[in-house]
């Protein structure tokens, strides 16, 4: 049949058919208890099944539906889409694409086609924890629908989603009332609840739908009992027999009386017993649990009920009276003889009421629950919760509770997991600036790390030092690699120390060559200093260091200060090096040297004698051992440099000792420019 209520697509605007950013975050993988644990998370996608089915699912339904009835309507094939297309777009609008179909297809069929499509959704879907989530809501029909009120309006304040467009109100027996701004799911709603009323009730519905009066977004569900092809009236809750005649109303509150069976279904949770201790009225919930078993074990409360509390109470009549100003926590026993009773344990908490008109005592409780799964745990329904008692909100409050609290801990582990990485990778950050400040001053080290570009740059009165081995191609002849190896290692291990002890810069090593620089990036007045003693030192270690057939290590040092052009050069094994005719100079003036002597240039002479209170060993060579490339525009000549003497030390003392104390007088704040 043609959809009296049935809205065009192009009147509509497109809303996403699923809530793709949930709130709250509600997702299976966000559970930490058991799979087989009902949860809220449970709860919520099951209900979202019927308001907002995800895409996935319209999917999974609308290809059952084209394998049922596409010889009927060939055309809903059109209905079906690739999944590849839901994967690449995830906000893709299913639902609307399906109602536009419709409506072009066979808009007289439409409305049929999406109450099918409903029943194939429920079908398919209803399965595992999502049944186990809709079976929770009651036992019968009538509670189901109200437990749909209850626990969507729960969920909804507890997610602060005032502003959504849809909900449930039970408006009466075998009433539904559904709010929606989009039609195409009030009808598709209507399959889906006659599926769910045969897959949970094995009972076969008719549903009817029609808007309510003044407000085209809410529709109204009325449900009848399909029997023998004919629909007869539905009466879902209530099978016992029809109440007293309503009286008249009266101002005396005697007139104004309640029979039992409607505060047994008020109030479930309640038993009533006599001086005997016999129960003589029992509350729907305990009603369903034990008024099977009454008949042959009979009526004593101590036969159903385990009285936990108070401590040390005597069960009698006179004793529980007396305790009436105490709470009271029951748990509930195993009828005799029954192996199987889901609520076993199932402690009951209240109070008790001494009841003179009658010399009875009432017991008001309510289960003492903590979570969904403990409700279904011991085989009650939400439905058997009343509306007005707390416990219904403080088992669906709790759920969330526990799910913010799993989240709060996933949080903190994965706070812990990136401090640790964190931590991990700063210390490889330190690793790897400590390599690179072992290969380039400190500073290009920090600019090469922040991914900076390095500039050449000019530096005035660089003192650079160069250094060989005497003889080192004939020791190398008579000795095997590994040997002439382990030589260079052992020697160049203590050249290395004195560049950290004189705070110098390590050029480079080219096989017996070692070159060091000062003055590059923490210029001093000092530089030249510091590389001559050095120069001294270097010497002095090599009388400690023999080669593999016992003879002593000789080693040439030449100095040169002047102007260098510094920069990085390549990109894989970068090298800092250094550029300039001075840089030439420096080497001529160490091939130029002697055996274990320190040939010193002009300039290097100037700045050596330039400050009193350091006196160097100089000896002046012959002009002609000047290089030829060497500008001697002041007709100098170049020195051997013996020895080092400070002037507060006394001159038998070690040359060590003259250094050391020459370094802590330049270290003072007062020397330095």
């Amino acid at each position: 049949m043609a959809c009296p209520y049935f809205r065009r697509a192009d009147s509509l605007s497109r809303q996403p058919s699923v809530v793709t950013e949930p709130s709250g975050n509600w997702t299976l993988e966000d559970e930490e208890q058991s799979g087989d644990a009902l949860t809220l998370t449970h709860l919520q996608m099951a209900i979202q099944l019927l308001t907002a089915p995800s895409n996935e699912d319209l999917n999974t339904a609308v290809t059952a539906l084209i394998l049922k009835y596409r010889k009927n309507w060939p055309n809903i094939s059109k209905l079906q889409i690739d999944l590849e297309t839901l994967k690449t777009y995830p906000n893709y609008d299913y639902l609307a694409d399906i109602q536009e179909i419709l409506l072009e297809m066979d808009e007289s069929s439409a409305s049929e086609i999406l109450v099918l499509l409903g029943e194939e959704l429920v079908t398919s879907c209803c399965t595992g924890i999502i049944e186990r989530a809709f079976r929770c809501l009651g036992t019968e029909l009538q509670e189901f629908l109200g437990s749909l009120d209850g626990v969507y309006d729960v969920l909804k304040f507890q997610e602060d989603d005032d502003s959504s467009d849809t909900g449930f109100v039970c408006a009466g027996d075998g009433e539904l009332i559904f709010t929606s701004e989009r039609p195409v799911i009030a009808w598709l709603l209507l399959g889906s609840l006659k599926a769910l009323t045969r897959i949970l009730f094995n009972v076969q519905v008719n549903i009817k739908i029609e808007p309510v009066e003044g407000d085209n977004r809410r529709y109204r569900y009325l449900f009848s009992l399909a029997k023998d092809g004919h629909a007869r009236e539905m009466r879902v809750v209530s099978k016992s027999v029809e109440g007293p005649v309503q009286r008249s109303n009266s101002t005396n509150a005697s007139d104004l009386t309640m029979n039992s069976s409607t505060f047994c279904k008020a109030f479930p949770w309640h038993f009533i017993m006599n001086e005997d201790l016999e129960l003589v009225q029992l509350g729907r919930g305990f009603s369903k649990l034990y008024k099977p078993y009454m008949a042959e074990f009979g009526c004593h409360a101590t036969t159903y009920f385990d009285f936990k509390r108070p401590k040390g109470l005597t069960l009698k009549f006179r004793d529980i009276v007396r305790r009436t100003c105490t709470p009271f926590l029951i748990a509930l026993k195993s009828p005799p003889d029954v192996q199987e009773f889901t609520a076993k344990g199932l402690e009951i908490k209240g109070q008790m009421v001494h009841c003179p008109e009658s010399n009875s005592l009432l017991f008001m409780g309510s289960p003492f629950l903590d979570g969904l799964d403990g409700l279904t745990c011991n085989g009650l329904f939400i439905s058997d919760i009343p509306l007005h008692d707390a416990t219904r909100e403080v088992i669906l409050v709790g759920e969330q509770a526990r799910a913010q609290d799993g989240l709060r801990r996933r949080m903190d582990k994965l706070k812990s997991s990136i401090e640790e990485a964190n931590a991990a990778v700063t210390k490889e950050r330190k690793k790897n600036v400590s390599l690179l400040h072992l290969i380039f001053p400190a500073e290009i080290a920090e600019r090469l790390w922040l991914g900076a570009s390095i500039d050449a740059k000019t530096y005035p009165d660089v003192t650079i030092l160069f250094s060989d081995i005497v003889g080192f191609t004939s020791i190398c002849s008579r000795a095997t690699p590994f040997m002439v190896i382990n030589m260079l290692e052992s020697l160049y291990k203590d050249f290395d120390e004195f560049c950290d002890m004189f705070d110098v810069y390590k050029v480079e090593t080219i096989g017996d060559a070692y070159c060091v620089a000062s003055g590059l990036h923490r210029a001093s007045i000092y530089d030249a200093h510091k590389v001559a003693w050095m120069a001294l030192k270097m010497i002095d270690a090599c009388s400690k260091h023999i080669t593999h057939d016992g003879e002593q290590i000789k080693m040439r040092i030449g100095l040169h200060t002047g102007t260098v052009l510094t920069g990085v050069v390549g990109r894989k094994m970068p090298r800092y090096c250094l550029f300039g005719h001075n840089v030439t100079i420096a080497n001529k003036f160490e091939s130029s040297s002697e055996a274990c002597r320190i040939n010193v240039s002009p300039t290097t002479r100037e700045w050596l004698i330039k400050y009193p209170g350091y006196e160097f060993d100089l000896k002046a060579r012959d002009p002609s051992f000047l290089p030829k490339e060497f500008h001697n525009a002041d007709n100098g000549t170049c020195y051997f440099m013996d020895h080092y003497r400070h002037f507060s030390m006394d001159e038998s003392l070690p040359l060590d000792d003259h250094i050391t104390a020459a370094m802590k007088s330049i270290q003072t704040p007062a020397t330095e420019t």
